[in-house]
């Protein structure tokens, strides 16, 4: 196993002379390493029957920027072949976005173009050619992100479903929400543990066990994935999106990729950690002297393989919705159409903030606010709910009525002084059966005093 970033820089010259000579270019061999003018490696390929001269550029970093491929498309300009010379830069690490983008204006199989391989190209490679090249120790390159939309629903349909369980809003009335993904890192280790414990009596314990890990991954520090996005990034089956080939950008009004915070390497150490810790046990047993002993068995590094460690961006996606006063959040994590909520804010009342406290929630288009049963009323004048935040209240008949503003207000004080007494009583609904059994007692006393009942 070639752990690349252990290697010194001419060290990776000799292995990446080495891959090249597996992969079937011809004359391939180093050229001096002193003042070397960019070109850490010299070769040669037979392409539609005709010989062609690679110059190679061998860089053992993290990042490479654009000044490298400017200066080896140099070199292949000036250096001396007969025939037809292209270039390449091989790297342990990954390409800036500039430096992609002069290269691909370069054309990378053609007399003067210039090919980019990074770290995971190198994987690949390797995994054709025979060759274990573990590039863990740099920074992962991960193009793969669960798909942040249902297939056929689209952007804002998860909005438009938590909007439909509001009483007095429709769907079809909301403006379009501004909706924004974030691409967070998770990395999910498949594992399996073989370990055998004995003692003078025998095997006294053993762990055959295959296990997925999944680990946060946008911080220093990993730590395990729990819940929702445990579930989602394990999905072997979850529908994927390329990030390369996906115009997120088109589609979101923003988009942010977070990067992971480790390598590989530490990714896949502190898996084998966490499993040794959680599958460590005590147990008891009867020595060959009819003695009880107790032993600790906890499971040694070389005991558990790491089979696969699979990177992917688990999207977040947040939406905020504007209505009349008050903004909205619908946030959720989404696998294609599996979806997990992480926020949403149609069901808390914006007077309590007590989340799914509520049976229904009510919208009121006077001011904007989803509201809990105890703070929606009935607009006495329109009939339509109001919530309390906004109505004008006054009192009528000893109960408070509640009203969209001072006009509706003012409208029904002219129409409750032109009631008659029995309408006014009615406005107090207490009041008025209270009013009504009081006539009824009267009229059975008087009814009994005369013998008539």
């Amino acid at each position: 196993m070639a752990i690349l970033d252990d290697l010194s820089g001419y060290e990776f010259e000799d292995l990446m002379e080495d891959v090249f000579r597996h992969c079937g270019y011809e004359n391939v061999r180093q050229s001096r390493r002193t003042a070397d003018e960019g070109r850490d490696i010299l070769m040669e390929e037979v392409v539609d029957g005709r010989r062609r001269a690679v110059v190679v550029e061998c860089k053992h970093t993290g990042t490479v920027s654009r000044p490298v491929i400017q200066k080896l498309h140099s070199a292949v300009a000036t250096y001396d072949y007969d025939g037809p010379v292209r270039g390449t830069v091989v790297t342990t690490g990954r390409f800036t976005e500039p430096a992609r983008e002069y290269a691909a204006n370069l054309g990378s199989n053609r007399e003067g173009g210039v090919e980019l391989l990074d770290g995971r190209d190198l994987r690949e490679i390797g995994a054709e050619i025979g060759l274990d090249l573990y590039n863990g120790r740099i920074e992962i390159l991960c193009e793969e992100a669960l798909r942040p939309t249902h297939p056929t629903a689209g952007r804002d349909a998860p909005v438009f479903e938590a909007v439909r369980e509001i009483e007095n809003l429709e769907a079809a009335t909301i403006p379009t929400p501004e909706t924004t993904v974030a691409l967070e890192p998770v990395v999910t280790v498949r594992a399996t543990t073989d370990a055998t414990f004995e003692t003078s009596v025998g095997v006294i314990h053993r762990i055959d066990e295959a296990t997925d890990l999944a680990i946060r991954a946008d911080r220093d520090e990993p730590r395990a994935a729990t819940g929702d996005v445990r579930d989602l990034a394990a999905n072997r089956s979850a529908s994927r999106i390329d990030l390369e080939a996906a115009d997120l950008e088109s589609t979101f009004d923003g988009v942010e990729r977070r990067r992971f915070g480790q390598t590989e390497t530490e990714y896949k150490e502190w898996a084998v950690d966490r499993l040794r810790q959680a599958q460590t046990t005590t147990v008891h047993y009867t020595g060959d002297n009819n003695v009880d002993y107790e032993k600790t068995c906890t499971p040694k590094r070389s005991d558990i393989s790491v089979r696969d460690i699979d990177p992917v961006y688990v999207p977040h996606v947040r939406s905020r919705l504007s209505l009349g006063e008050y903004d909205y959040r619908y946030a959720y994590r989404a696998a294609g159409p599996s979806r997990a909520t992480t926020r949403n804010d149609f069901r808390e009342c914006v007077h309590c903030e007590t989340a799914g406290a509520s049976e229904t929630y009510t919208y009121c288009d006077n001011c904007g606010s989803v509201n809990c049963e105890e703070h929606t009323k009935t607009e006495r004048l329109e009939g339509d709910p109001v919530c309390t935040g906004c109505a004008v209240t006054e009192r009528f008949a000893l109960e408070t009525k509640y009203f969209y503003d001072e006009a509706n207000l003012e409208a029904f004080r002219e129409e409750y002084a032109a009631m008659a007494i029995h309408e006014k009583a009615t406005e107090n609904v207490p009041l008025a059966v209270g009013s009504v059994l009081c006539a009824l007692l009267a009229t059975f006393f008087v009814a009994s005093s005369i013998g008539l009942v």
